[in-house]
């Protein structure tokens, strides 16, 4: 399948997308090439091959859920600019209507 300055044009128009001719014309032919180099691996015979939704193995990274001591209070209120009652002092952003 070849692509042509048409079919670039009229994707960009779709695509709300302004062209220049010299873009236009590095589209078409950067498009062609991903076509043909698609084309080309379709013809690989891919029969005895087993789908696969992930290439390497994945495991799972998270780390076990268990409880572990926080950080102690007074560091905790070292670091906050304004702490009041165990909680950290923000301002305010929505207004009350």
């Amino acid at each position: 399948m070849k692509i042509d300055e048409n079919q670039i044009t009229r994707v960009a128009h779709l695509a709300r997308l302004d062209l220049r001719d010299d873009e236009k014309k590095e589209f078409t032919r950067q498009l062609s090439g991903i076509i043909s180099y698609v084309e080309k691996i379709n013809e690989l015979d891919t029969s005895s091959v087993t789908p696969a939704d992930h290439i390497v193995e994945l495991n799972n990274v998270l780390r076990s859920d268990e409880a572990r001591p926080s950080m102690p209070l007074d560091t905790i209120k070292d670091m906050a600019p304004e702490f009041d009652r165990g909680h950290f002092v923000v301002p305010r952003i929505i207004e009350e209507a």
